[in-house]
């Protein structure tokens, strides 16, 4: 296994920040931020953009929601 140097301030400092947002060592945000970059090239931005919208459509249906009970109120507002 070889290590990871990040000699620029600017790419050490936004992979700590990405690190410590997901919880994960430098090398593992790295190798996450490089696979999803990856990802996204793969793929035309209208199939994405399709696929969120499927899925948006899919969340908002209302057949798939229940109506909120007194206690999930109360939760909301804090009580």
């Amino acid at each position: 296994m070889m290590a990871l140097h990040i000699r620029d301030d600017r790419a050490a400092k936004l992979a700590r920040r990405l690190a410590d947002r997901i919880g994960k060592s430098m090398t593992e945000a790295v190798i996450s931020a490089l696979e999803a970059a990856l990802a996204r090239g793969e793929r035309p931005l209208s199939e994405r953009l399709a696929e969120i919208a499927a899925d948006a459509r899919r969340l908002a249906d209302p057949r798939r929601q229940r109506s909120a009970s007194k206690r999930d109120i109360d939760a909301l507002w804090g009580h």
